[in-house]
């Protein structure tokens, strides 16, 4: 009897354990209602202090975990979002149902965590929030919290989106709410994947890209989002590209690029593309899928035997030989006017500093802090391109026995055939 009774309990336990993780609540809805509380009470007076405590009391003081860490995350408060809802009153009115029919699609879901833990039994808890964030981002997730950005995930093609940017509006034409469980599942993945900051970018698309491979085979739906509908019709032509590239640090070209390119995170698509031949490559599918989750992302070495594994590429790969030819592409720094780097006796009087390229360049520019921080910062404003748009003006602001220093950098710098800028340090101090 006693062993019969141990066999009942060993065979019912991880049965209770599943059903009690299949109860616990996942998604969260709450911070939207009161968003759009906030929003009408915004409404009741033109006294900007006032909008903001509203928001303030109402919205971020009530808010979930998920509102706190999507806010720390994304540098998100009460003043910036009194601001966006001056700034786009018509995208606010066209936006809210769609958030606010956000609840309808939890059943959804839920039902799609429910089915990636059949095809990945290693599954951990993840908790989903439902936020309105700044109209910048679309979800992101810290931690074990999936923290969606629901002004921009529940936006479709009938949202009004003339205030806003042209990525934005790429984004929204292509969007259908059957989207949003997709989104979700892509970032629950996320959730799941080996912490850690990938370096360069072969590593990066193929963390974007297995997210949105793994929810493709979870939803069983295709992913329509605006850079696989572009990547799927110039495919060969991006194959060649990114080939090249793959193995530097540039990847502002392929990445959280919308605000700048008019084809933005087109290495979501090469990630995906790489993560689905290693699949249909691989004889154990739960075996592949249970790898593309779990790969080291910070680890070259397996990131690399993960990608020729694949196959995507035929033939040998040879990293130096490919770098050396993305180098060879690249612009580059010539020269400066006057010729400052490096320099220890500049004089205090300089105020504008000319930058030369070798190769005319494309419309952005970065450039970001040095070793020395703020305080060694020595630009004080842009002046922009020459016509030619071979030389870069800026306004300095200098000290006597100040050293400065800064990085032209490979962000936003590119030339017109779109190849990053070799980062370039200026140093130099004042006499």
């Amino acid at each position: 009897m006693k062993y019969i009774h141990l066999l009942v309990i060993a065979i019912c336990f991880p049965l209770l354990i599943q059903a009690q993780q299949r109860n616990l609540k996942i998604v969260y809805t709450d911070d939207i209602d009161r968003f759009w509380q906030a929003y009408d009470s915004v409404a009741t007076t033109t006294d900007t202090v006032k909008q903001a405590e509203f928001i303030q009391r109402i919205y971020v003081n009530q808010g979930t975990p998920g509102l706190k860490a999507f806010m720390e995350a994304r540098n998100y408060n009460a003043k910036l979002w009194v601001a966006l809802i001056h700034k786009y009153p018509r995208f606010w009115k066209s936006i809210r149902n769609n958030t606010l029919n956000i609840k309808n699609q939890v059943p959804a879901i839920s039902k799609s965590i429910d089915n990636f833990r059949k095809l990945y039994p290693e599954l951990r808890p993840s908790k989903m929030y439902f936020t309105v964030g700044g109209v910048r981002s679309g979800g992101t997730t810290t931690d074990d919290m999936v923290l969606i950005g629901t002004e921009i995930a529940a936006a479709d093609e009938h949202t009004d989106a003339a205030e806003l940017n042209d990525w934005l509006k790429d984004v929204f034409k292509n969007q259908q709410p059957s989207n949003l469980v997709a989104l979700n599942v892509h970032e629950y993945v996320h959730t799941q994947q080996i912490a850690g900051n990938a370096q360069f970018l072969l590593a990066q698309t193929i963390m974007e890209g297995s997210a949105d491979f793994i929810a493709e085979l979870v939803t069983q739906k295709k992913n329509n989002n605006a850079y696989m509908v572009y990547g799927r019709s110039h495919e060969q032509e991006l194959k060649d590209k990114f080939l090249v590239e793959m193995f530097s640090t540039a990847t502002d070209s392929w990445l959280y690029n919308g605000s700048n390119n008019p084809h933005s995170d087109l290495g979501y698509f090469m990630g995906y593309v790489i993560c689905k031949s290693y699949y249909l490559h691989h004889n154990d599918k739960r075996q592949a899928i249970k790898k593309i989750i779990e790969l080291d992302y910070t680890n070259e070495q397996e990131v690399v035997d993960f990608f020729r594994q694949s196959k995507y590429y035929a033939g040998p790969i040879n990293k130096q030989e490919l770098l050396s030819k993305f180098e060879k592409l690249q612009p580059r720094v010539i020269s400066l006017m006057p010729n400052i780097n490096n320099q220890e006796d500049v004089s205090s009087s300089l105020s504008e500093l000319i930058i030369n390229f070798s190769e005319p360049m494309g419309e952005g520019y970065s450039i970001n802090l040095g070793e020395g921080g703020k305080e060694h910062f020595p630009i004080s404003g842009v002046v922009g391109f020459t016509d030619d748009r071979k030389s870069f003006k800026l306004k300095l602001t200098l000290k006597p026995g100040q050293t400065y220093d800064f990085v032209i950098t490979d962000r936003s710098f590119k030339s017109r055939t779109g190849y990053a800028l070799q980062p370039y340090t200026v140093r130099f101090t004042v006499k």
